[in-house]
């Protein structure tokens, strides 16, 4: 029974959306659902998932408002055209096979308008939609990326821990986290291997190949870092980041201020095979 599945929803889905999640059980209806919200919003005032067994093998999946969350649309309205931009790159991310619907607003320009906004998903599985394995994909492959989505609208950040915080604290004093802090974003690293896989781009590596359950080390670089524009400009996941393996990673920005470009990295490496 979906009841049952409380803490790997809320496992799934604070590791996918990098936000706090709180669920609660909804017995309303011929079967029982799972409310899912953010945890620092009350359900009724923000995005609200509810997940549904939908005949034997399928969830239904709805996303909505509560009564109560004109405060958090009026934030989300005021997005950036970069935050609205990702939040769609991260529904689009939801495989074509999922049956997903805005209402009468088309798929590439949806909004959240108002208090009515609707997404409906339904994903269909090889399995019982009561196994841990149909709940787990439902949360993956669906419920991450419409709450992602939403986090990213309302505007929320990963929380890290700052480095250096044992030392004094001086004022204009630099911190370091603050340069990657989108590049760590888990939401990023959920766009950047939908959109291309977990095969290093410099390197072809692919840890989970090679470790399998212990191979989800991939990481995320942004082809232009952050920390080196001047001014701001339109982040595009498909084309500004890529997945690189840890050593790649590490080997690229081993040049500063500006890193080693991916052609530039392989050069290196066809260099050292002789």
């Amino acid at each position: 029974m979906i009841a049952s599945k409380r803490d790997l929803i809320v496992a799934e889905l604070e590791e996918g959306t990098g936000a706090e999640i709180a669920v609660s059980l909804d017995k309303g209806g011929l079967r029982s659902a799972m409310r899912i919200w953010f945890d620092d919003l009350d359900e009724k005032n923000g995005p609200v998932a509810r997940i549904r067994p939908h005949g034997l093998k399928a969830h239904r999946v709805q996303l909505s408002f509560g009564h109560f969350s004109g405060e958090i649309i009026r934030q989300i309205r005021k997005a950036s055209n970069e935050d609205v931009q990702l939040a769609r790159a991260l529904v689009n991310s939801i495989d074509p096979s999922v049956k997903v619907s805005f209402g009468d607003q088309p798929q590439e320009k949806w909004l959240v308008e108002n208090g009515s906004f609707q997404i409906e998903a339904t994903i269909r599985h090889v399995l019982s939609a009561d196994t841990d394995e149909a709940v787990s994909r439902t949360c993956r492959e669906v419920i991450v990326p419409l709450m992602a989505a939403m986090a990213e609208l309302i505007g929320y950040d990963v929380v890290e821990e700052e480095l250096g915080t044992n030392g004094p604290v001086l004022e204009g004093g630099l911190k370091p986290t603050v340069v990657n802090r989108r590049e760590r974003n888990p939401r990023n690293r959920l766009l950047c291997i939908r959109l291309h896989g977990e095969k290093c781009a410099a390197c072809g590596f692919e840890p989970r190949e090679r470790y399998g359950i212990a191979g989800g080390t991939i990481e995320v670089h942004h082809l232009e870092p952050l920390g080196n524009l001047s001014t701001s400009k339109p982040y595009d996941p498909a084309t500004d980041l890529v997945p690189l393996c840890p050593n790649c990673h590490r080997a690229v920005h081993t040049k500063r201020p500006i890193p080693w470009s991916l052609s530039e990295l392989q050069d290196l490496m066809k260099d050292t095979d002789g």
